[in-house]
């Protein structure tokens, strides 16, 4: 059946079989360039460049140009059945990749696909395909080229020689016809550039994050276990869920790493994050000095910081069980017998023991060494070896034997 293009509607996309040799001037390895053709419906006015390769970044690069080329988007998009545009090829209802589909959407136009094995679906690229092998890749082909960007200059050159090369059965070239009827009736360029995305499937794990190029997003705690669609940008990583995008974040490129929004966390799990040593110590200056120096023995001899974080938050749990004032007389009580552990607070607070401060030493240490020193205490100087002294004293200075009372006599 004859196609009849409307203008400004369709544009056919397709790759040449032919591809441009590029020399590596550095190593002198003959490289091959694949050559991009796409060419609008009604005009046929023909866009051609050199990438590497026919993979997803080359081909959305590429597309990106054609459109940049037209100054223009052009309705329905109708590219051959490549797999870096189509994800799933079937005659009635094919499923282009998502990177393609979001490309599109973003320039407010429709993928459809070619027909499986029906080349003339997109005659009129195939046609242009034809015309730029034969007056722009036959003309290079004496040519060598060193860069990719050398080869492109020169097809540039050529193309535009191709597009106002006059029509021989028809009035006017491409370029003219394109400018009348094919510009008007296509849409405008949007006001931002595509930035290229790549698209995933991830699962959510049980910490509430999922997968995007080897680092872990947050996502929502209430999708644990839920499947998410991962779209990565060069700045950013977002996460969509039916369709409705859940999460954003700064993209990251450290593997194995984690990138977590608070209001994605559980209560209890910001809560816990919310705990840093400082605030610690401030919390138990608030309740007193004794609570204050318990957790601070705690965050300082612990073999791990965390242990000593666990071993605070069980301070506050506490003082919510008993009260920061018996808090404040139990780690007191814990500290002046020289054990600050929570276990023994606990013990302190069950037994009741922070009631009854008669049945503790002060917590004073040199109070306490005071209430130490009576008469009865020998001291150091009792245990000096009393051969290395020299007794001056004689029984008429008043140290006799017969002067000390008794021992029996003593009750």
């Amino acid at each position: 059946m004859r196609q009849v293009h409307r203008a400004g509607e369709k544009v056919f996309i397709d790759y040449s079989g032919d591809t441009v040799a590029v020399i590596d001037p550095r190593s002198g390895e003959i490289l091959t360039a694949q050559i991009f053709v796409a060419t609008l419906g009604a005009s046929k006015y023909a866009y051609a460049e050199a990438t590497w390769t026919q993979t997803l970044p080359d081909w959305i690069g590429s597309n990106i140009r054609m459109l940049e080329f037209f100054g223009a988007v052009p309705g329905l998009w109708i590219p051959d059945n490549l797999k870096a545009a189509i994800r799933k090829a079937c005659r009635y209802e094919p499923e282009a990749t998502s990177t393609y589909h979001d490309c599109a959407r973003h320039y407010g136009a429709a993928i459809l696909p070619a027909r499986p094995f029906h080349a003339k679906d997109k005659a009129a690229v195939e046609m242009s395909v034809l015309v730029v092998q034969r007056w722009i890749l036959a003309r290079l082909r004496n040519r060598q080229f060193f860069s990719l960007r050398e080869l492109n200059l020169a097809i540039a050159e050529l193309l535009t020689d191709l597009n106002r090369r006059p029509f021989k059965k028809l009035p006017g070239c491409r370029a003219s016809v394109f400018e009348s009827i094919d510009r008007p009736a296509m849409k405008p360029l949007p006001p931002t550039r595509y930035e290229y995305a790549e698209w995933s499937k991830a699962k959510v794990g049980i910490d509430y994050h999922a997968e995007g190029d080897r680092h872990y997003y947050s996502v929502p705690h209430t999708l644990v276990g839920e499947h998410v669609m991962m779209r990565l940008t060069d700045t950013t990583a977002e996460c969509f869920f039916k369709g409705r995008r859940v999460a954003a974040h700064v993209r990251s490129y450290l593997k194995g790493k984690h990138t977590t929004l608070p209001e994605h966390m559980p209560s209890a799990h910001r809560k816990h994050m919310k705990w840093t040593p400082g605030r610690l110590l401030n919390w138990g200056q608030n309740i007193g000095a004794g609570t204050r120096a318990v957790v601070q023995w705690q965050l300082e001899n612990r073999p791990h910081p965390e242990q000593g974080y666990r071993a605070c938050l069980g301070l506050l749990n506490l003082a919510k069980s008993y009260g920061e004032g018996r808090l404040e007389a139990a780690c007191r009580r814990a500290l002046a017998i020289g054990s600050p552990h929570r276990k023994r607070i606990i013990a302190i607070l069950e037994a009741k023991l922070d009631q009854h401060p008669d049945l503790f030493p002060a917590a004073d240490t040199a109070a306490a060494t005071a209430s130490r020193t009576h008469g009865n205490v020998r001291g150091a100087d009792y245990f000096r070896d009393s051969t290395t002294s020299t007794d001056t004293t004689t029984p008429d200075e008043g140290d006799d034997d017969s002067c000390l009372p008794n021992p029996r006599s003593i009750h």
